[in-house]
């Protein structure tokens, strides 16, 4: 009867592992400094993870794949400069685009989400139709899309400046929120957030795509000879994963106030980092809506949380890592066990 209660223990904390660790990092700040367990520290963690959890959606979704990509913080940088290009203020002494008149909100923001979608379904076409690996793949359009997104940064009258002024409109898309002013308002880039997560959660468990993705992931010869079109489902999920990247960067934009073409540098690797901390494998075939989100979680709480109580960022780099290589040493143990 032990030995079973040992094994449920042990089988309950494998399953629920990235929660617990949550958890005992949230409970080791507040016991070192009480003051991180308030609303205000919650509402912040929660509005700067917001555009990472969108990234790190997207990630998800070429990880599950048994893929990866490495083209991901570009992708946020090209979108945050293409929106805000296009949203600057009338009276904005220097303006990206000088005789641009006031476009509606929505139309800068869906070429800018169209434009990583672009980019990622040019990836999926590399992969999956001219059988390049998805690193060396996007590595490459990891470089492409950098130069593009200089090139056009660097454009008269820009000539490589920071790009600010930007509409109050678009700034409101990322700083605004719903309800009082204070702590317990809710903002808006987390509702987006919690509706995107939403939507790739259905997509995930209840659509086609999600199960073909699984299937791909597990054993891409088996899911071939069951009829799936892997080529096609590749192209589909990499331009998803674009889209999703291009949003983050748009409000990245919006939350930020400007763009510069360094926009998103490192975000893939935070993107993969939160991935693979919240249990989707290495190898595909696994993973969840809620335990990329966890993932997430758990790198916000280490960013806002120990410069909360004083911790040189060069520490919270060596915690990050070692964080990431424990997950895939687990995760790798959990393969070669099934195996």
């Amino acid at each position: 009867m032990s030995q079973l209660s040992a094994k449920q223990v042990q089988g309950f904390v494998t399953q629920n592992a990235i929660y617990i660790v949550l958890v005992l990092l949230i409970a080791g700040i507040a016991i070192y400094d009480p003051n991180f367990l308030s609303i205000t520290t919650l509402r912040d963690i929660l509005v700067q993870s917001s555009t990472r959890a969108i990234i790190a959606l997207g990630a998800a979704f070429v990880l599950i794949t048994g893929g990866t990509d490495l083209s991901a913080g570009r992708v946020v940088g090209l979108t945050a400069v293409i929106s805000a290009s296009m949203l600057q203020s009338q009276d904005y002494p220097r303006r990206f685009f000088p005789d641009l008149p006031d476009l509606p909100l929505l139309i800068p923001i869906l070429i800018a989400i169209a434009a990583g979608l672009l980019v990622g379904l040019i990836n999926g076409i590399i992969v999956s139709r001219f059988s390049v690996p998805p690193f060396i793949a996007t590595l490459g359009m990891m470089v492409i899309v950098y130069g593009f997104n200089s090139i056009y940064f660097d454009m008269e009258p820009n000539q490589s400046q920071p790009i600010a002024g930007l509409r109050s409109d678009f700034n409101h898309l990322g700083t605004g929120y719903i309800g009082p002013s204070g702590p317990y308002s809710i903002p808006y880039i987390v509702i987006i957030a919690i509706m995107v997560a939403f939507i790739v959660w259905v997509i995930f468990n209840k659509t086609r795509l999600g199960k073909n993705m699984y299937a791909i992931g597990g054993n891409m010869q088996a899911a071939t000879v069951s009829g799936i079109n892997v080529a096609f489902n590749l192209m589909i999920i990499y331009a998803i994963a674009g889209a999703l990247y291009g949003l983050g960067g748009v409000l990245e934009a919006a939350r930020t106030g400007g763009a510069t073409n360094n926009y998103g540098n490192m975000y893939e690797l935070d993107a993969i980092a939160a991935c693979v901390v919240g249990g989707v494998s290495t190898s595909g075939g696994i993973g969840t809506v809620p335990g990329v989100l966890a993932g997430v979680l758990i790198f916000g709480v280490i960013n806002y949380g120990l410069t909360f109580i004083g911790v040189s960022p060069y520490w919270q780099l060596i915690i990050k890592g070692l964080i990431i290589v424990a997950a895939v040493a687990f995760d790798i143990r959990k393969y070669l066990a099934k195996k």
